[in-house]
């Protein structure tokens, strides 16, 4: 291992708005909006402020789904929440979400109209409200909690841990960088060896944990996240990648990924989302 230069924390640490990295311009250690900024309103109950990242196309996959099922109550307006230029710090958004995180939904067949915040609690949410992706026997049911809330535990070693220090820290730290990558291949060691024993993480049935982890590790191992596919030898998790492979078949999943994208190839973009006609 390489020699670092010694850090000494101060007794008392500050804010140093100067730090680096792609994402310091919009992190800081307080909380609460910085701009007024009202969230419009589409004509369906179920509005969701979102943007196409892995916690974001878990709710956009999970609404596809259930619109798939000829849930009609499930359509949805969906507004593009860029978290690059700081809206998740109007204060509409954070008022629908004080963690100023996306997504968020808010649901408005409920008076006063119902506010969830936090992806899995919002997959949970809608899940229950329309009957669909979540067992309703308890034993199957606490199984799919499980892989649920172990993707809310897990993920953040991967994006917040691996992704920023290997990909947006303004250098490379071994330190940190070996850490971490030890940690998301035991994640991949996790996965892979329940996938061999199993179609979907939960058994035969396709649930919203599969959704969670899908948006994550699918993202990992089939989209070269973090431009670390090689580094991770992602390709050596068959089984994960077999689950992910099919998951991304169904055309839910392909209509979900496009939801509030405003990157990559103009068809692949659907940066507002009203209805079905927005994906033609």
């Amino acid at each position: 291992m390489t020699e670092a230069a010694s850090y000494t924390p101060p007794r008392v640490w500050q804010w140093d708005k100067e730090s680096g990295g792609r994402f310091a311009n919009i992190n800081r250690p307080i909380a609460g909006a910085t701009h007024e900024k009202d969230l419009p309103v589409g004509k369906h109950a179920l509005q969701l402020y979102s943007l196409a990242t892995p916690n974001g196309v878990k709710v956009t996959i999970l609404l596809e789904e259930l619109l798939e099922l000829g849930i009609a109550e499930a359509e949805y307006d969906a507004y593009l929440v860029n978290i690059g230029e700081g809206d998740q710090f109007g204060s509409g958004f954070v008022a629908l979400n004080p963690n100023s995180k996306i997504p968020a939904l808010a649901d408005h067949s409920t008076s006063p109209p119902t506010r969830v915040f936090e992806s899995a609690a919002i997959l949970v949410y809608l899940a229950e409200k329309f009957g669909a992706f979540l067992p309703t026997e308890p034993s199957a049911r606490a199984e799919c909690f499980s892989w649920l809330f172990w993707q809310m535990g897990s993920a953040p070693y991967l994006g917040g841990g691996f992704g920023h220090f290997y990909a947006y820290a303004p250098e490379k730290l071994e330190y940190p960088i070996n850490r971490y990558t030890m940690e998301v291949k035991r994640q991949l060691d996790v996965l892979e060896r329940n996938l061999a024993e199993r179609q979907f993480l939960c058994g035969d049935d396709y649930t919203i944990a599969d959704m969670a982890n899908y948006g994550w590790y699918g993202a990992l191992v089939l989209h070269n996240i973090y431009e670390a596919a090689e580094f991770l030898d992602v390709a050596s998790y068959a089984e994960v990648t077999r689950w992910a492979t099919a998951i991304e078949a169904r055309p839910a999943v392909q209509r979900g990924r496009r939801v509030n994208r405003p990157w990559g190839p103009e068809e692949t973009q659907v940066r507002e989302r009203h209805g079905p006609e927005d994906f033609k």
